[in-house]
């Protein structure tokens, strides 16, 4: 949809990236990513109201680090550079980045120059903020002056006189850094001038319209899993094109207990959806066998995946479009969005599908956050049962049970998994996680039940919370809960007698173990 106002993010290849347009987003203004390198034509197109220049893992004093145009800087639109950000301005406009041998990560204490107008207008002198950089700027450009410094001396924030450009060496998009929405908020609205009108429900009147303009008469194909991204995009397209929508689901044996009897229920007796059922698992299963390597286990079942809906689609002949419910965060973790972003797993959504491929993709969603498709499924009349799910990786339980995927390996995985969720669940824990599962370790232990020796695997417990998947902390579970969760798992699924609990942040780790 065409939005009132806009603020572009410019990705220069940071992990927080998605982060800051979805900061924006929360201000109810509109955010659009597009990598560094984007042409100023394109960036004009968009009549951005204000530009964000996110941060990188790259160095400026290194060749072939981002960059932009000067001309960027003089079209009289307000910039925001955000840590590599604010050095890249630096750099172009004359300043001089170097490194003088104290690095600041993690958090730091800053304290504002002056009358802390601008950025800084209604903030406390001093507060804690969260710094990533090893580079620093060493001397401003012309005509730019010091905002607030770091306590260790450096130029913690600049602004350039005569212009609206800004540079921030710290993140204010993360939760670390306090005061962080107050000072985008004072970018957005006081110095962009923007008015907070992106509003999910008039998205959803122009998504339905562009969709049936995009697809006309011709029949789509939906890959719908039972989970919140898949089943979104199913209502909404269906809302648009009706009977032309033909939804399938996969049973790839991949799933978790009961749920594709559950699923089907759903779907045909609440959503109304024309569901088409294939018990695939065997060929998922075949696809896996002697695999171990996890990029490997998402590349096959995303193969398989696609031959399933191919051979599928012959039942409905002219069939053209494949509906997939990929949102923000799978491109961007898949290096699609923005160059110089590292690839850190493949998405079976945008990774796994072949060069050559008979449908036309159409992807609804792929510029949403989890928590607005939440709200627009909310809008739509999803139930409470979907939207309440946690995230689900698309290749299913087998990125959940490390080593060879094997179907008593599996059923352990499932009972499992569904004794964690069901006392999550009884213990009011469930909706205060962002995710929650079980793991099955390729390890196997020595253990004794009733006197005797037993050799189980050992099953991992992972529960974070999150706000966006892009960071994660983990969840404190009290004894209690885990003292149960571990003593019926290791009584009621016969082959496991070990439950260990991970407490992995991310980063280092992913939420995923695979």
């Amino acid at each position: 949809m065409r939005a009132k106002d806009v603020v572009v993010v410019l990705d220069c290849g940071s992990q927080y990236t998605q982060l800051i347009a979805r900061r924006i987003r929360e201000l109810k203004v509109y955010s659009e990513i597009l990598p560094w390198d984007a042409s100023l034509e394109e960036i004009r197109s968009k009549n951005p109201k204000g530009i964000i220049i996110s941060g990188s893992p790259k160095s400026i004093l290194l060749p072939g680090s981002p960059m932009i145009s000067k001309e960027l800087l003089e079209l009289g639109i307000p910039v925001l550079g955000i840590c590599y950000g604010m050095q890249l301005l630096s750099h172009i406009l004359g300043g001089q980045v170097g490194r003088v041998g104290l690095a600041e990560y993690g958090r730091a204490c800053i304290e504002i120059q002056g009358e802390g107008e601008g950025l800084f207008k209604g903030l406390p002198k001093q507060f804690n903020v969260w710094m990533s950089h090893g580079d620093t700027v060493v001397k401003l450009p012309p005509k730019a002056r010091v905002l607030a410094k770091s306590e260790g001396g450096l130029i913690a924030a600049m602004a350039v006189e005569g212009k609206q450009i800004f540079g921030l060496q710290f993140h204010p998009e993360v939760v670390h850094t306090e005061h962080g929405v107050e000072i985008l908020k004072n970018f957005v609205f006081d110095i962009c001038q923007c008015e907070p009108s992106w509003n999910l429900g008039d998205w959803v009147d122009e998504q339905i319209k562009e969709i049936a303009r995009t697809v006309g008469d011709g029949k789509v194909i939906s890959a719908v899993s039972g989970g919140v991204d898949s089943t979104v995009a199913a209502v909404l397209t269906k809302r648009a094109i009706g009977d032309n929508l033909h939804c399938v689901f996969v049973n790839n044996g991949l799933l978790r207990l009961n749920e594709p009897e559950g699923v089907l229920s759903v779907y045909r007796d609440k959503l109304d959806l024309n569901v088409h059922y294939v018990d695939a698992s065997d060929k998922f299963l075949a696809a896996l066998k002697g695999i171990t390597d996890p990029e490997e286990k998402r590349k096959a079942v995303g193969r398989t995946f696609i031959e399933v809906f191919e051979e599928e689609a012959e039942k409905f002949g002219d069939a053209q479009w494949l509906l997939q419910g990929t949102l923000y965060p799978d491109v961007i973790e898949s290096g699609h969005k923005g160059k110089g972003a590292s690839v850190i797993k493949t998405h079976h959504n945008v990774g796994g599908l072949p060069e050559k491929m008979k449908f036309k993709l159409l992807e609804p969603l792929k510029d949403l956050f989890k928590d607005e498709v939440r709200a627009i499924g909310a809008i739509l009349g999803v139930p409470r049962s979907i939207l309440r799910r946690h995230p689900f990786p698309g290749p299913g339980l087998s990125v959940r049970c490390l080593g060879e995927v094997t179907r008593e390996k599996l059923d352990l995985l499932r009972r499992a998994d569904a004794i964690f969720i069901e006392e999550l669940d009884l213990a009011g824990f469930y909706e205060k996680v962002w995710q929650a599962f079980c793991v099955l370790l390729p390890v196997r232990s020595v253990g004794v039940m009733g006197d005797e020796r037993t050799y189980g695997y050992t099953i991992a417990l992972r529960a974070v919370e999150s706000l966006d998947g892009m960071t994660a902390d983990w969840t404190y579970l009290n004894r209690e809960l885990l003292d149960k969760v571990a003593r019926r798992i290791c009584n009621e699924v016969h082959g496991i007698n070990r439950v260990v609990l991970d407490v992995t942040s991310k980063p280092p780790a992913t939420i995923e173990w695979e």
